[in-house]
Protein backbone atom coordinates (compact mmCIF):
# COMPACT_ATOMS: atom_id res chain seq x y z
CA UNK A 1 0.00 0.00 0.00
CA UNK A 2 0.89 3.66 -0.98
CA UNK A 3 1.99 6.12 2.18
CA UNK A 4 0.09 8.83 1.09
CA UNK A 5 -2.88 9.40 -0.63
CA UNK A 6 -2.61 13.10 -1.97
CA UNK A 7 -6.12 14.71 -3.28
CA UNK A 8 -6.66 17.39 -5.93
CA UNK A 9 -9.09 20.36 -5.75
CA UNK A 10 -11.67 18.40 -7.77
CA UNK A 11 -11.91 15.01 -6.44
CA UNK A 12 -13.02 16.78 -2.97
CA UNK A 13 -15.40 19.02 -4.09
CA UNK A 14 -17.17 16.63 -6.23
CA UNK A 15 -17.03 14.29 -3.09
CA UNK A 16 -18.21 16.63 -0.91
CA UNK A 17 -21.11 17.75 -3.25
CA UNK A 18 -22.67 14.38 -3.67
CA UNK A 19 -21.80 13.86 0.14
CA UNK A 20 -19.97 11.41 -0.08
CA UNK A 21 -16.39 12.34 0.77
CA UNK A 22 -16.18 9.69 3.51
CA UNK A 23 -15.78 7.31 0.83
CA UNK A 24 -12.09 8.63 0.91
CA UNK A 25 -11.38 8.31 4.82
CA UNK A 26 -13.44 4.87 4.61
CA UNK A 27 -10.77 3.85 1.86
CA UNK A 28 -7.45 5.49 3.15
CA UNK A 29 -7.94 6.77 6.27
CA UNK A 30 -5.48 9.87 6.08
CA UNK A 31 -5.63 11.89 2.76
CA UNK A 32 -3.36 14.67 2.00
CA UNK A 33 -3.59 18.04 0.30
CA UNK A 34 -1.80 21.42 0.02
CA UNK A 35 -2.75 24.64 1.34
CA UNK A 36 -3.79 25.88 -2.28
CA UNK A 37 -5.94 23.21 -2.79
CA UNK A 38 -7.49 23.85 0.99
CA UNK A 39 -8.33 27.34 -0.11
CA UNK A 40 -9.77 26.48 -3.46
CA UNK A 41 -11.87 23.87 -1.77
CA UNK A 42 -13.80 26.84 0.15
CA UNK A 43 -15.10 25.02 2.88
CA UNK A 44 -14.19 23.76 5.96
CA UNK A 45 -12.23 20.02 5.57
CA UNK A 46 -12.28 17.35 7.67
CA UNK A 47 -10.00 16.85 10.51
CA UNK A 48 -9.08 13.44 8.52
CA UNK A 49 -7.53 15.71 5.54
CA UNK A 50 -4.00 16.97 6.56
CA UNK A 51 -2.92 20.14 4.55
CA UNK A 52 0.92 19.96 3.64
CA UNK A 53 3.17 22.87 2.51
CA UNK A 54 5.19 22.16 -0.47
CA UNK A 55 9.26 22.45 0.46
CA UNK A 56 10.09 22.85 -3.27
CA UNK A 57 8.47 26.05 -3.86
CA UNK A 58 10.30 26.35 -7.31
CA UNK A 59 9.46 23.34 -8.33
CA UNK A 60 6.15 24.31 -7.68
CA UNK A 61 6.53 27.30 -9.67
CA UNK A 62 7.75 25.65 -12.69
CA UNK A 63 4.85 23.51 -12.70
CA UNK A 64 2.67 26.79 -12.77
CA UNK A 65 3.49 27.25 -16.33
CA UNK A 66 1.68 24.58 -17.16
CA UNK A 67 -0.97 24.19 -14.50
CA UNK A 68 -2.76 25.96 -12.56
CA UNK A 69 -1.59 27.22 -8.53
CA UNK A 70 -3.39 24.04 -6.53
CA UNK A 71 -2.68 21.30 -9.49
CA UNK A 72 1.07 22.25 -9.19
CA UNK A 73 1.08 22.92 -5.33
CA UNK A 74 -0.34 18.67 -5.63
CA UNK A 75 2.43 17.37 -8.40
CA UNK A 76 5.06 19.27 -6.43
CA UNK A 77 3.90 17.87 -2.95
CA UNK A 78 3.61 14.46 -4.73
CA UNK A 79 7.46 14.33 -6.27
CA UNK A 80 8.34 15.43 -2.57
CA UNK A 81 6.64 12.24 -1.91
CA UNK A 82 7.62 9.45 -4.79
CA UNK A 83 5.38 6.95 -2.72
CA UNK A 84 2.48 8.27 -2.84
CA UNK A 85 -0.95 8.01 -4.96
CA UNK A 86 -2.38 11.36 -6.50
CA UNK A 87 -6.08 11.56 -7.09
CA UNK A 88 -6.46 13.56 -10.21
CA UNK A 89 -8.92 14.87 -12.48
CA UNK A 90 -7.80 17.21 -15.07
CA UNK A 91 -6.39 15.90 -18.42
CA UNK A 92 -3.31 18.40 -18.34
CA UNK A 93 -2.35 17.07 -14.94
CA UNK A 94 -2.81 13.74 -16.02
CA UNK A 95 -0.75 14.35 -18.77
CA UNK A 96 2.26 16.00 -16.59
CA UNK A 97 1.31 13.34 -14.10
CA UNK A 98 1.98 10.52 -16.78
CA UNK A 99 5.77 12.03 -17.62
CA UNK A 100 6.98 12.25 -14.35
CA UNK A 101 5.54 8.68 -13.54
CA UNK A 102 3.48 9.38 -11.07
CA UNK A 103 1.30 7.10 -9.88
CA UNK A 104 -2.30 8.97 -9.75
CA UNK A 105 -6.07 7.68 -10.09
CA UNK A 106 -8.87 9.47 -10.72
CA UNK A 107 -12.65 9.69 -8.30
CA UNK A 108 -14.62 7.19 -11.19
CA UNK A 109 -11.65 4.55 -10.16
CA UNK A 110 -11.75 5.53 -6.46
CA UNK A 111 -15.33 4.52 -6.97
CA UNK A 112 -14.58 1.17 -8.37
CA UNK A 113 -11.86 0.72 -5.75
CA UNK A 114 -14.67 1.51 -2.90
CA UNK A 115 -16.48 -1.05 -4.20
CA UNK A 116 -14.53 -3.64 -4.60
CA UNK A 117 -13.28 -3.14 -0.73
CA UNK A 118 -17.07 -3.26 0.29
CA UNK A 119 -16.84 0.21 1.35
CA UNK A 120 -19.93 1.16 -0.94
CA UNK A 121 -22.24 -1.45 -2.09
CA UNK A 122 -22.76 0.16 -5.86
CA UNK A 123 -20.80 2.20 -7.72
CA UNK A 124 -24.11 3.06 -9.78
CA UNK A 125 -25.94 5.16 -7.74
CA UNK A 126 -22.74 7.51 -6.92
CA UNK A 127 -22.28 7.71 -11.05
CA UNK A 128 -25.68 9.22 -10.84
CA UNK A 129 -25.17 11.81 -8.49
CA UNK A 130 -22.01 12.77 -10.33
CA UNK A 131 -23.60 13.42 -13.12
CA UNK A 132 -25.68 16.00 -11.68
CA UNK A 133 -22.55 18.41 -11.15
CA UNK A 134 -19.98 19.81 -13.53
CA UNK A 135 -18.68 16.34 -14.13
CA UNK A 136 -18.73 15.05 -17.45
CA UNK A 137 -18.65 11.26 -17.78
CA UNK A 138 -19.09 10.08 -21.34
CA UNK A 139 -21.74 7.31 -21.58
CA UNK A 140 -19.50 4.82 -22.76
CA UNK A 141 -16.89 5.71 -19.39
CA UNK A 142 -20.21 5.07 -17.65
CA UNK A 143 -20.46 1.39 -19.53
CA UNK A 144 -16.93 0.66 -18.80
CA UNK A 145 -17.09 1.65 -14.92
CA UNK A 146 -20.16 0.31 -14.38
CA UNK A 147 -18.73 -2.88 -16.22
CA UNK A 148 -15.25 -2.97 -14.33
CA UNK A 149 -17.43 -2.44 -11.25
CA UNK A 150 -19.16 -5.85 -11.86
CA UNK A 151 -22.69 -3.81 -12.75
CA UNK A 152 -23.31 -4.74 -16.13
Amino acid sequence: MHKIILSDVNCLRILFEIEALDILQKLYGQVYTTQEIAKKFKGKLPCWITIETVTDKMRQKILEIKLAKEESSAMALALENPDCILILEKPNAIIIAQKFNMHFIGILEILIIAKQNGVIPFVKPFLEKIKTTNYKISEELELFVLKEANEL
